[in-house]
């Protein structure tokens, strides 16, 4: 054995707990002196737009054991999705009822404005449509114009239920270019037909809509193929038929065909809103991945570290102590 290793300073450079302090020593140094490091994330920029017609009223969901609405749970999903996003990335609310959608402010960043961001979703309500329709092949398309004029994707959260129902020729044709705007439709609601809330003029429940309160077929246009079939029929004066028409407009579902028919016409895609917490995985597929410039700070990282440094020496101090044999001093 070497002098050196008998020198106490051998000694203290041998010793783990002295090594792990001088360790954390210099971490605490370079926690002082390291600069933030540049970083690029991937963020989106997103237009959210949430249908508040009246089908959307329909309680087909459960949250805590309770009944809850489709526009209760796509509140609840955007909520959820907003500390999921990366900071940098920017949302812009609206609102979609009648043939179009208004918008509620242009794209802010989800980070340092989430709790205006958060009340806004949590304030919308059905009691803000200005008009009882819901054209939302109409909205759609008018929805994909205004994400393109904001240079946003396009998050477009519906039942898809068209009041009045679509004529017999079907979906009204996209001007626009299909996947010109990237995005996603997503479709809320059950599968399975429920009735839809009826509200009075003070906008308390008064029971829910029969077959004779809704329009039940769209008699503008040229009439459907089984026309002729019908009873009454006349090409010029009942070319629909004589009868009232019947159905199930009344009820609601999810109209998930009609939905993917649009996504498919416009280059959108498609997902179903499964619950508050399914937005995030089908949105980030969907959406335009945006370079953002950002900082990365490694001192508190560094910091932590030199922390756990000095525990972990002094404990393993206090464990030896506490396992060394006392050994009494005999007197001479």
């Amino acid at each position: 054995m070497s002098v050196w290793a008998e020198l106490p300073l051998g000694k203290n450079l041998r010793d783990r707990r002295f090594q792990a302090l001088a360790a954390a020593l210099g971490l605490a140094g370079l926690a002082i002196v390291v600069p933030p490091l540049p970083l690029t994330r991937s963020g989106v920029s997103v237009l959210a737009v949430v249908d508040i017609t009246g089908s959307m009223n329909v309680r087909d969901y459960t949250r805590d054991g309770r009944p809850a609405s489709r526009l209760d749970i796509a509140k609840a999903a955007l909520r959820d999705l907003l500390p999921e996003l990366p900071c940098g990335s920017r949302l812009a609310l609206a609102l979609f009822t009648e043939r179009r959608p208004f918008l509620l402010f242009a794209p802010i960043e989800v980070c340092a404005d989430f709790a205006p961001l958060d009340g806004a979703i949590a304030a919308l309500d059905w009691r803000m449509a200005w008009e009882g329709d819901s054209r939302v092949a109409s909205g759609l398309h008018r929805a994909v114009a205004m994400a393109g004029e904001l240079d946003t994707d396009l998050l477009f959260i519906t039942d898809g239920q068209e009041t009045p129902p679509l004529p017999a020729n079907g979906i009204p044709p996209f001007e626009g270019r299909p996947g010109a705007v990237r995005g996603l439709i997503v479709g809320a609601g059950g599968h399975a037909l429920a009735p839809i809330p009826k509200f009075n003029d003070r906008g308390r429940e008064t029971g829910f809509y029969a077959e004779t309160d809704v329009q039940q077929e769209n008699r503008f246009g040229p009439p459907p193929a089984d026309a002729e079939s019908r009873e009454g029929y006349n090409p010029r004066n009942a070319p629909f038929g004589g009868a009232a028409a019947r159905g199930e407009e009344h009820l609601s579902s999810v109209r998930e065909p009609h939905l993917k028919a649009l996504a498919a016409q416009t280059g959108l895609a498609y997902a179903h809103l499964d619950g508050p917490d399914s937005l995030r995985a089908p949105l980030l597929a969907a959406a335009t991945p945006r370079p953002l410039p950002g900082r990365l700070d490694p001192r508190p990282f560094l910091g932590a570290a030199a922390l756990a440094l000095v525990l972990a020496s002094f404990l393993a101090g206090a464990r030896r102590a506490r396992l060394t044999p006392f050994t009494p001093s005999r007197m001479s």
